[in-house]
């Protein structure tokens, strides 16, 4: 069972910024990809941002040119670049890594974009 520990959600104004962390048990060799999904209030779960042990990242199409998606293998750390953020950026975000067989979820970290 891989272990994940998220970090870095907070309460922000809109046009802020934020980086969330995402610290994983396991080498980045056995990882066959890792990202971020996010779950606002009375909506699905929804996938923000991933990427690939080659370093492929897929975005969707709502964080655009304002998340960015990137991982430490020294520190077995993925983390999740938020800039320009914006009231329907309000979500709870849980990272996930996918190995042979398994996704493995962190525990989730508020994120609050209000004025």
């Amino acid at each position: 069972q891989v272990q994940l520990v998220e970090s870095g959600g907070g309460l922000v104004q809109p046009g802020g910024s934020l980086r969330l962390s995402c610290a994983y048990s396991v080498s980045i060799f056995s990882i066959y990809g890792l990202g971020w999904y996010r779950q606002a209030p009375g909506k699905q779960r929804e996938l923000v941002a991933a990427i690939t042990r080659g370093s492929s990242t897929n975005y969707a199409d709502s964080v655009k040119g304002r998340f960015t998606i990137s991982r430490d293998n020294a520190k077995n750390t993925l983390y999740l670049q938020m800039n320009s953020l914006k009231f329907e950026d309000t979500a709870v975000y849980y990272c996930f890594v996918d190995i042979p067989g398994q996704r493995s979820w962190g525990q989730g970290t508020q994120v609050t974009v209000s004025s």
